[in-house]
């Protein structure tokens, strides 16, 4: 868990990926050598912060979002929200502008008309633009994980994990999620145009509900905002009980992924969501069972082969 935790701590809010990026490629390219097969990696020019590794002859791409919610500063210290964060008032907040690091205290207030504001309470007034992430807490246990932004951290630890040992297929890790999407259009034309890639798992962490709770498998979401095609997610299901691995299947009304902005751009993409669910969406104690996060990695690994 040191390589999850490691990502939990990474300031990385959507539009500020570039910290992850080069975190991302100095352990690939320190670690790849002990992997099963090399990867082509693909970044830079034309990919902005986002990553492709490619391995063998890749008929599918897992997709891993970067970035995290947050804040940004705006004026005397007003706090405008970076994607959906949930967090209580009290919450430590960490940045830094060019005056150096800051921690501070998310405060929350109603304005004039009634609606909530937030402000970061701190001793001198903050440079507008700052990022703000939720100060990191990494706990874990015999039974779970927990700490801010395991979505998506620990999806992109997920396919890290299935990298190590992956023979044909794509890592995709891509940026701005958490803030309506942004990359995922250029992500799929290269992958369908260059690649001949057209089937895509989005390695991502869903909530724990009364359907799917804790210790009871991977999710793999039969629709949320989106719906995936029903000739491939009944492909996933029948693969997902003959690999085995603990699974529940999820149906829900709201909710999105990087899965919705692959249905949105102009190319025929399967998709599907599978991912861990958790507590605590979106806060700065985000929980996953430990058991889920076995069955998350085991059933990646088989679909990866057998799609």
């Amino acid at each position: 868990m040191k390589l999850l935790k490691q990502l939990c701590e990474i300031h990385a809010p959507a539009g500020s990926e570039y910290k992850m990026t080069e975190f991302l490629l100095d352990y690939i390219n320190e670690n790849k050598s002990s992997w099963k097969v090399q990867p082509e990696i693909i970044s830079g020019d034309g990919f902005q912060d986002c990553i492709l590794l490619v391995f063998g002859k890749p008929t599918t791409a897992i997709f891993a979002h970067m970035d995290s919610v947050g804040y940004t500063a705006g004026y005397k210290n007003n706090l405008i929200k970076i994607g959906g964060p949930a967090a209580k008032k009290g919450t430590k907040l960490v940045g830094e502008d060019s005056q150096g690091k800051i921690e501070c205290v998310l405060n929350s207030s109603e304005d004039e008309h009634q609606f909530l504001t937030y402000t970061a309470d701190f001793d001198r007034e903050i440079e507008r633009g700052t990022t703000f992430t939720y100060k990191p807490d990494f706990r874990e246990d015999d039974e779970f994980v927990q700490c801010c932004y395991m979505d998506d951290r620990l999806g992109m630890w997920n396919a890290i994990k299935v990298a190590e040992t992956l023979e044909n297929g794509v890592v995709v890790f891509s940026a701005w999620e958490e803030h309506g999407g942004g990359s995922v259009g250029y992500l799929g034309r290269y992958l369908y145009e260059e690649l001949n890639v057209k089937q895509a798992l989005i390695s991502d962490i869903t909530w724990v509900t009364e359907g799917v709770p804790h210790n009871k498998g991977v999710a793999i979401s039969m629709r949320d905002s989106g719906i995936p095609r029903r000739t491939y997610l009944n492909r996933i299901i029948a693969l997902a009980k003959e690999s085995k691995v603990p699974f529940q299947l999820e149906v829900e009304s709201a909710g999105g992924s990087d899965g919705n902005a692959l249905q949105r751009s102009p190319y025929p993409f399967d998709w599907c969501f599978i991912g861990a669910p958790e507590d605590n969406v979106h806060t700065p104690d985000e929980k996953v069972h430990k058991k889920d996060i076995d069955a998350m990695v085991e059933l990646y690994q088989y679909l990866m082969k057998h799609l």
